[in-house]
């Protein structure tokens, strides 16, 4: 009888091959292949059981649909990214880079769920109990309800969990905790799937809402493996830069709400504070019109942020004139000055182009491009536009102007703050958007000289 041959499977995306290889051949993923002959034998000897009582399957119109009951974190923005609140039984995952505030913001749910009368198990596997005292000492994060463990090993936190009989479980981080029943460091491809699992499981069983915190690897993707984002049910990513104190959560999955929301958190030295209303966040406080800026209205979930685009163009002696951009699309921003020069008749391919936003916001979205087009054309003119003047629309290649979505709730928002002209698709062309914007600009000195005069 001939031997069985052994298969090697990645576990990110499920390349096959015959023999061990350190790197997937098809997702280049370190440490993800293994050996899958062992499952495949147990799954052929598998036998149908006989299934009765409550586990019969029945029509969906039969089943009782009882509606889920949230409890509040008390952190108004990081309800609004989970949907309303936390669910019970939910496994949350929050990932970011290192020195974001996960931690920071995660004592800070467990103090306000403690001060709210739940009972909370605050798992650190990388701090001790004296590190995280010290540091809900300085956040203001103590409370006699706030049960702290520091543990590597997950047999233990599991008796933890039945000591404690907690009402809410913060693991941090999952990459460090390990299972004795499985070979393999900590943070391994095993490793992260054994206790990440074990904890969904306990949280299904139980009712018990868990946070599990994840590191993220140098291109900012979560670590472990993929089947790791697969089995919890929320999926929260905190970015932020560090040179500035504003930190972002976002929603990249999500079972029991909209995936397109946003938090806004300022990082203090007292903690972490939520942002309810971030409208002046993004925009400059110069008090007379500076060329090169326009402000547009951007839609992140279902909250309106105006933001301000800033560009400058400066003539270049160099045979390829730079290109720098900071906030938004690079290529994106190559197709406006191309649309610019063909369409409208602005020549910039002879000069150096910067675009930025201000306040560390990033634009991804195509609404913004009317925006960074008039900023570019009044960077490249050297005529300011007026505070009251605000630009949403897509651009095509053609230089038409395209509605986006969220029409009347960017309006609002910009009637809300003071900006009485909104540029869009009822310019239709790029052309005409330029003609409105410069009269506006005209009309503005005008009114300058003769306040002057």
């Amino acid at each position: 009888m001939a031997r069985a041959q052994s298969l090697f499977r990645c576990t990110e995306c499920g390349w096959t091959s015959i023999k061990w290889v350190g790197r997937c051949g098809e997702c280049q993923s370190w440490g993800t292949v293994e050996d899958s002959s062992a499952a495949t034998a147990s799954a052929r000897g598998t036998t149908a059981v006989a299934v009765a009582g409550n586990r019969v399957a029945r029509p969906i119109t039969e089943a009782r649909g009882t509606s889920v009951q949230r409890w509040q974190t008390g952190i108004g923005e990081f309800d609004r990214v989970l949907g309303g609140g936390v669910v019970p039984g939910a496994a949350v995952l929050l990932s970011g880079e290192p020195g974001v505030g996960k931690s920071t913001l995660l004592l800070e749910v467990a103090s306000r769920a403690a001060a709210s009368g739940k009972r909370v198990l605050y798992v650190s596997a990388e701090e001790s109990v004296d590190q995280v005292r010290l540091r809900a000492e300085r956040t203001g994060a103590m409370h006699d309800d706030l049960y702290l463990a520091s543990e590597v090993d997950l047999g233990v936190i599991l008796g933890q969990i039945d000591k404690v009989r907690p009402d809410l479980l913060i693991a941090d981080s999952v990459q460090t905790i390990s299972s004795s029943s499985v070979d393999g460091i900590a943070g391994g491809t095993s490793q992260v799937r054994e206790v990440a699992s074990t904890l969904i499981r306990v949280a299904k069983d139980r009712a018990l809402p868990v946070l599990i915190v994840g590191h993220v690897t140098k291109d900012g993707t979560i670590a472990g493996p993929r089947l790791l984002e697969h089995l919890v049910d929320v999926v929260c990513h905190f970015e932020g830069d560090r040179q500035t104190a504003l930190r972002f959560v976002r929603a990249l999955k999500n079972r029991f709400g909209p995936t397109d929301e946003v938090g806004c958190f300022d990082m203090a030295g007292d903690g972490i504070h939520e942002v309810p209303d971030p409208s002046g966040l993004f925009m400059s406080k110069n008090g007379a019109p500076v060329s090169g800026t326009c402000v547009t209205v951007a839609l992140e979930g279902r909250r309106a942020l105006p933001v301000e685009v800033q560009a400058l163009v400066v003539p270049s002696s160099a045979p390829q004139p730079r290109r720098v951009v900071n906030g938004v699309d690079a290529s994106r921003v190559a197709m406006l000055l191309a649309v610019l020069e063909r369409r409208a008749g602005l020549k910039l391919s002879d000069a150096d182009v910067y675009v930025s936003t201000v306040g560390g916001m990033k634009l991804t979205e195509p609404g913004a491009d009317l925006a960074i087009a008039l900023a570019l054309a009044s960077a490249a003119r050297d005529r300011p536009y007026p505070h009251t003047l605000a630009a949403v629309g897509e651009i095509s290649l053609a230089g038409e102007i395209r509605p986006t979505t969220g029409t009347k709730q960017r309006a609002t928002e910009a009637a809300r703050l003071g900006f009485t002209t909104v540029l869009g698709a009822d310019a239709q062309h790029l052309r005409e958007a330029l003609r409105v914007a410069f009269s506006l600009a005209a009309s503005e000195r005008e009114r300058e000289l003769d306040r002057a005069f």
